[in-house]
């Protein structure tokens, strides 16, 4: 039974405004820890993490699995909306992660795109998404981030990509300043599969006004969500489960500083499974 691990993290998006400082820290933090807990571990940092590289690293990891192995797949960079094409959504909106090359070659990863990648795993596969992004509302092109900001949202908003024509309009036809996204529910939950046993770890709530936040903490740019989940897990005892983990994380966020409620999905018997095993 092998135990593989893909760590995923984007700083730069050429063309958006929108870079962020934290998420390679994150996928750096995330791939030392899963190592030292015996994972083969393969990363994508900044321009590596194409749409395609992330798609075909992704179908390389889930496709080559067998059963009993254990995969985890965590990603740290921006999240998205964009119009639903396919009519699955009842919002109109498919969630998706922004990907290095996403302003260039105008196309984020779906949640439809990694619904259907895992659904090429063989019989018992276990899979872990961690993702420490966000989704908002918010359709109108965002101002550049300040340079030396201590924090900074997760989400890249459709106007920083998608050309004007893409863009939902409102009913005069001009483009939506917000839409509403779903509420309650976590970031790319559709694309995990609760008979398979997946679990997905979120680092907040989705929907209007929740965020996962880039964060300089102690010096140091991480997300808040990645930096505490790895606090909590260094204090976590053998046989600890994923219930125990979420409800360590939670005694730290949100917070004053990062009012962000970071989201366990998955079903009973997951969260009851033991972590990364």
């Amino acid at each position: 039974m092998a135990r593989k691990a893909l760590c995923i993290g984007i700083n730069n998006y050429p063309g958006t405004g929108m870079d962020l400082q934290g998420c390679v820290n994150d996928a750096t933090d995330w791939a030392a820890e899963l190592t030292a807990r015996g994972f083969q571990v393969a990363s994508l940092l900044d321009e590596q993490a194409t749409k395609a590289a992330m798609m075909k690293a992704m179908g390389d990891l889930i496709g080559k699995a067998s059963k009993g192995d254990t995969l985890v797949i965590t990603f740290s960079g921006h999240g998205t909306y964009q119009p639903d094409t396919d009519g699955d959504e009842v919002d109109g909106l498919d969630e998706a992660l922004c990907p290095y090359d996403l302003q260039i070659q105008g196309e984020a990863l779906t949640d439809d795109e990694i619904h259907t990648l895992f659904l090429t795993r063989k019989s018992g596969v276990r899979i872990v998404l961690i993702s420490d992004s966000c989704h908002s509302g918010t359709v109108t092109r965002a101002a550049k981030a300040e340079k030396d900001a201590d924090s900074r949202p997760r989400f890249m908003p459709m106007g920083n990509w998608l050309p004007d024509k893409l863009l939902p309009k409102n009913r005069a036809g001009k483009v939506a300043a917000t839409m509403t996204g779903p509420v309650g529910t976590s970031p790319l939950a559709a694309a995990c599969s609760n008979a398979l046993g997946d679990l997905l770890l979120s680092g907040c709530k989705e929907g209007p006004n929740n965020f996962s936040y880039d964060a300089r903490i102690k010096g140091r740019f991480n997300g808040a969500f990645t930096h505490y989940a790895l606090k909590a897990l260094k204090s976590m005892k053998p046989g600890a489960t994923y219930a125990d983990w979420h409800k360590a994380i939670t005694k730290y966020l949100p917070s004053a500083s990062y009012p962000q409620s970071p989201q366990l999905v998955g079903s009973t018997g997951a969260r009851k499974g033991k972590i990364f095993e």
